[in-house]
């Protein structure tokens, strides 16, 4: 990834809210910890080796927000070590909304340390940190967060599909449901962050993440096959969901 023509950032040391920098690097350098939200594990291990880790110095700490596999966030505290940085996996779940209203929840992976140290700058934008445990169970965590989603979304789905059949209005259901003791993140987030227009995006990346689901329980030697074709239907019929309750 090549650099921007300007990277703007916190400086730990100056103290400064906002900095321009003309590189990557040299953002890295004026910082204490960097904390990147990017797509893909592919994304954050090329940023980080191309880039970052040219400028930070021994003792700072590099923080992937994004969501991964274990494997990945074991590789990138190795890829750091090389440079005596810490890195953390913290992947973080709330959606836009929770971002702009700072309750994020943070699932962290790494040396408790290290975590203990980022502390305060996770507070400034999330309501709930919990330390999952060593590198790599901050994304563990964060993809059973993402396949229990799916699978309430599939179960939703299914009783949606009955409550039409049933002659219900499905609007006025899932609004009944979320009031009642059938609520769920899942039912509260429709029609508020699951909308006719971010949907699709939605579903394609949520079936992204059961994909990513498979391949850590795969790597961790757990027969997930049924929480997967429960899940990923949850992801793929989403659209049809949000339709149903606009029409």
């Amino acid at each position: 990834m090549g650099a921007p023509p300007g990277v703007h950032g916190c400086a730990g040391r100056s103290g400064a809210c906002a900095s321009h920098h003309t590189t990557i690097a040299d953002l890295a350098s004026a910082c204490d910890m960097v904390a990147l939200a990017v797509p893909t594990d592919e994304d954050v291990l090329q940023i980080v080796s191309h880039d970052l880790l040219d400028g930070m110095r021994p003792g700072s700490v590099v923080v992937n927000h994004g969501t991964g596999v274990p494997r990945n966030a074991i590789r990138l505290v190795q890829l750091c070590a090389d440079r005596g940085v810490d890195a953390l996996d913290a992947p973080v779940s709330g959606g836009r909304p929770g971002a702009q209203a700072r309750t994020l929840t943070v699932l962290v992976g790494g040396a408790e340390a290290v975590a203990q140290r980022c502390e305060p700058v996770r507070r400034s934008f999330a309501t709930h940190v919990v330390h999952a445990g060593p590198a790599g169970a901050g994304q563990m965590a964060k993809l059973f967060n993402n396949a229990l989603l799916m699978m309430n979304q599939a179960a939703i789905a299914d009783v949606v599909d009955l409550g039409l059949r049933a002659g219900l209005d499905p609007g006025t259901l899932v609004e009944g449901l979320k009031l009642g003791s059938a609520t769920s993140a899942a039912l509260t987030l429709l029609n508020t962050m699951v909308t006719p227009d971010t949907v699709e995006h939605l579903s394609r990346v949520e079936a992204l993440d059961m994909q990513l689901f498979e391949e850590a329980m795969t790597a961790a030697g757990v027969e997930a096959a049924e929480a997967t074709a429960r899940g990923l239907p949850g992801a793929n019929r989403l659209p049809d969901l949000v339709r149903q309750l606009n029409r």
